[in-house]
Order: C-alpha cells, then structure tokens, then sequence
C-alpha cells in the first residue's frame, strides 16, 4: 500500500529537493521522529531533553530541505502530513537500530523490556498480527493483546492502558500517531448451496439484492455494519432486514456461513482458505469492491520501551504482504 505525493515521495526514494542536495542531518531526522511519536514538539522536546524553541527551529529546518510541511500545528500539538508518515516509516527502522547500538534507546534498553500492550480488532489480531509476531517472541519480547471495538480502544490508548492499536478508521484525537497499515476488502459469499440455489455471481450481477431474498443473513452485529456498507458502495442502496444470526466475531460469522447458515460480508483476508478451498462461493464480484484502511495507532510517550518500537515496525512491515 504505497502513497506517491506530488512531489515525489513514494517511500523507496527520497523527496527530490532532498536528494539533489547534501544528505540531512541525523539530528534533524531524529528530533523528527520524536516530535511524530509523540505528538507535540513540547512532548517531543521532553523525550530528546532539549529545548522547545530547539526542537521548533530543527523541525522548521528539516521542513525547509523536504520543501513541504511536516506537521500541521493546532492547538494542542500537531498532526501528521502524509508526507510525515512516510517519511516516518521510512526512518523508523534505522534510527531506532543505530540508537540500540550507540546506547541512546532509552532508559528501558539497560534492563527487561516490558511486555507491549497491543489492541484491535480480535479476527486481524488472531488471524495475522499474533502469527507475525512469533518470531519477536521467540526472541524474547512480551505481548498483551486486548480485543474490541475501535473508538472505545482508542479512548483507552489515550488514558495509558494500551501502547499500540490496530484501529479500524484514523483516529480523530490530535495527538496520536496513526499510520496507513493495510487494506482489507469486503466480499460477499455463501456456502456453495446457496450459491447454487440463487444462480451465482452472475444472478447477483444482474439483480442486485433482489437476487438474495430469502436466503439468511448472518452478521456481525445488530446494524449490520459491514453489510451495509457494502451494500452502500456496490448496490448504491440502503441496506433493510434484520440479521438471523448475529456473532460479535467475524470467525463465528465466518463458521455459520460455511455450515451452511446463510450469506454474510466478510474480509476477504478472514476466508482466503475457504474461498480457495470452494467451502465458500463468491456471491458478487464488483469492479469496484469496498475497502477499509486500517491504522497502526500509538501513544504519546509509549517508545521508552525498545520492545514497542520493535513490535510496530515489524507489524508494519509484515503488513505489507497481508
């Protein structure tokens, strides 16, 4: 999922007016970092034990080589350009790996890490940020992973319990950094019967909705969410009924699908092997399928500990294969 801004950042190649010229300075880069991770240039300011107007003038100074604004000051601290977040992703991992190696990680770095607090949606926690994970496990960090909805996830990032989130929409708050982490698609499918039974995807294609009467509708929740969306953004139409199961966790709507239950929208990542494996049939295939973005979320002042700068770089990276 890479973003190309006007002028010229793709995240495999540096801003043009940066590169034409001398090569920017660490510290710069660094301060940068710290003002992103923490969402204020006083925050940021406190994290590197420099002056405010310091951490200002530097901040200003990197935006002067880039040619474009970094941040958008408000009232209370700042918010991210695009251009930050890729410049962010694209540093992250060098700057935190040449700070392990100078000694200037951070506090933390000297003793036992603590474990890292991560939350978000239980199906994308299970399905594919714990199996990536494994291997910084095996190496000795620690995890916490707390399930649910994103808003009330995000209110508890704010208050301290969480370092990281998996948010299912950017978050709103001024002060929290959120990256684009991946894309995941809404499809429509039902068990092969069904998909017999109402003529395939080429039925549907033809006729809408109407081409689904009769057949149960298995959901998520009570308002059916990721149904109507979907059926907002392919049928353009107001989606009507009521659910004839409802399972607050997409694997249970995924099982009652498969058994036979009904029809439902699903991620697509969520029943990749059902669908490949024909205990699943497509029921649409639209030009232009919904997609959601999902957002790594952290918290001001969470990277004290190596461990979570650890765990968010290396879910972002994995992400890009999801």
């Amino acid at each position: 999922m890479r973003h190309k801004d006007s002028d010229g950042f793709d995240g495999s190649a540096g801003p043009r007016r940066a590169a034409a010229g001398a090569p920017m300075d660490l510290n710069l880069l660094r301060t940068f970092l710290a003002v992103y991770r923490s969402g204020s240039f006083t925050a940021g300011a406190h994290l590197l034990g420099l002056s405010q107007p310091t951490v200002t003038t530097q901040i200003r100074s990197l935006e002067r080589q880039l040619g474009r604004e970094l941040f958008e000051r408000l009232p209370r601290g700042v918010a991210p350009a695009p251009l930050a977040d890729e410049l962010a992703a694209r540093i992250v991992g060098p700057l935190d790996a040449l700070a392990a190696v100078t000694g200037q990680a951070g506090p933390d770095e000297a003793g036992t890490a603590e474990p890292v607090h991560l939350a978000g949606p239980a199906e994308l926690l299970c399905v594919r940020a714990l199996p990536a994970l494994a291997p910084l496990v095996q190496g000795g960090v620690s995890v916490r992973v707390t399930t649910g909805l994103t808003d009330p996830l995000l209110d508890e990032l704010r208050s301290g319990r969480h370092d990281l989130l998996i948010a299912t929409h950017r978050p709103r708050g001024r002060a929290l950094t959120a990256v684009p982490m991946t894309d995941e698609e809404f499809v429509l499918v039902a068990a092969p019967a069904w998909a017999e039974r109402i003529g395939g995807p080429d039925r549907t294609a033809v006729d809408g909705p109407a081409a689904l009467h009769g057949i149960p509708l298995i959901s998520y929740a009570e308002d059916l969410p990721i149904a109507r969306r979907y059926w907002r953004h392919v049928f353009g139409r107001r989606l009507t009924g009521q659910a004839a199961v409802t399972v607050p966790d997409l694997r249970g709507v995924l099982s009652a699908v498969v058994a036979g239950a009904g029809f439902t929208v699903l991620p697509r990542y969520l029943c990749l092997d059902e669908l490949a494996s024909g205990a699943l049939v497509l029921l649409h295939e639209p030009r232009d399928p919904p997609i959601n973005t999902g957002y790594l979320v952290q918290r001001p002042g969470s990277s004290g500990n190596p461990h979570v700068a650890l765990v968010r770089d290396h879910l972002l990276q994995a992400a890009r294969t999801w």
